[in-house]
């Protein structure tokens, strides 16, 4: 099936300047006319809106100025190329249709291998402008948002290499999960997975973090790269993140208990925040960005020793959240693969909402359960052991 031409909008108030133009670009594009701004206007809201438009500045009914002020306020009509077709030809008005989103100029008396050079020109660029915006899209898809824009505007290059930075790292699952679903049929577990992972990774952009990876019904995400806003702001987001992950999950529970599903799922959350090795591992042919080290292997014990419905964070974390997060300390846990046991700590909420939930602007949020309890080394029976965070600094 051949492509459909491009189609053009001329914008003229001379009907010699539409005709002439008209005929010079007829043989290659599908060419509309109009005599003013309003129907200029019309057209580009229409159901068919043109790839170019060719827009005259001084028209009686309304200037060209306008008219693209019009189009670029327009979400329907701010993608669209604008060439001005002018006599004017002082720079202070060739700067102000720039500043105003105007993509070039083509002087009046039109000369016709400008005007087809120039239209070729701008309609490549248009559809490569397309072509990159979809290919954004599929690959954020498989990569974060950040990497994503980063490999584009060439901040970051698809090679094998590595930095160390202080990261605050993530780790979530759904508690017993696997053995709930074991017996569910693969299309009714996919569709679970899908929507929450969905919900999540939509929690994950909203507080800036990069999602690195799905793992069964376990996810990874870190705070500090490709962006960040410096080590205490990327695990403030973090901890903000995971309570928002936590009520976000008891939405989704509601949810499927709506439709049938009778167990209340709860996720349970580790974070903590050191110094990794974060870029990109693998081969000339095949790698990953993503991040390792021992603070990474350490977010993913905290994951696994902390209760269901709460969110457990290592003592480096909290120093740098105090200020801003209501915690209790836990009794050190036996972490696997290390040597002395690490101190932790179960996230209460934000101080504002924790201590004051009535006032103007504090958070409207639940503290997460079992806050105050704690996992021991064997994950078996839990048991009691909190002390305010605040009063062990």
């Amino acid at each position: 099936m051949s492509k459909s031409p491009a189609r053009i909008l001329i914008v003229d108030d001379s009907d010699d300047n539409l005709y002439l133009m008209s005929a010079l670009l007829a043989d290659s594009y599908e060419v509309v006319t109009a005599s003013g701004g309003l129907q200029a206007l019309q057209i580009a809201r229409s159901a068919q809106p043109p790839d170019l438009i060719l827009l005259d500045i001084l028209m009686p009914d309304m200037d060209g100025y306008e008219v693209l002020r019009r189009l670029k306020a327009d979400p329907c009509s701010a993608g669209i190329p604008v060439i001005f077709l002018t006599a004017l030809t002082s720079v202070p008005q060739e700067q102000l249709g720039l500043d105003l989103g105007a993509v070039d100029y083509i002087t009046k008396p039109i000369s016709p291998p400008v005007l087809l050079a120039r239209t070729k020109s701008h309609l490549e660029r248009s559809v490569n402008a397309r072509q990159l915006e979809a290919l954004s899209a599929q690959l954020g898809r498989y990569l974060a948002p950040q990497v994503v824009q980063s490999l584009l505007d060439g901040s970051q290059q698809a090679e094998i290499r590595a930095q160390r930075k202080k990261l605050t790292v993530f780790f979530s699952d759904i508690k017993d999960f696997t053995v709930a679903t074991a017996r569910w049929e693969p299309e009714d577990v996919r569709f679970m997975l899908n929507s929450y992972f969905s919900e999540m990774s939509k929690v994950v952009d909203e507080y800036g973090g990069t999602l690195d990876k799905f793992i069964g019904d376990a996810m990874m995400v870190f705070f500090g790269d490709p962006h960040s806003r410096g080590p205490k702001e990327d695990a403030l987001q973090c901890v903000r993140m995971a309570l928002a992950m936590q009520r976000r999950m008891d939405r989704l529970c509601r949810q499927w208990q709506a439709m049938g599903n009778r167990k209340a799922f709860q996720i349970r959350c580790g974070i903590n925040t050191g110094y990794c090795d974060v870029g990109n591992f693998g081969s000339d042919r095949r790698m990953d960005y993503t991040i390792i080290g021992p603070e990474v292997n350490l977010a993913a014990r905290l994951e696994k020793a902390a209760a269901p419905g709460s969110v457990l964070i290592s003592h480096s974390t909290w120093q740098l959240v105090s200020g801003a997060i209501e915690a209790l300390e836990q009794p050190p846990i036996a972490a696997k693969g290390f040597a002395q046991p690490v101190r932790a700590h179960a996230v209460l909420g934000e101080a504002q909402a924790f201590f004051a939930p009535t006032q103007p602007g504090a958070l409207d949020m639940e503290v997460p359960m079992n806050a105050n309890w704690f996992a021991p080394t064997d994950l078996g029976e839990l048991r009691p052991g909190g002390v305010r965070s605040d009063r062990l600094q």
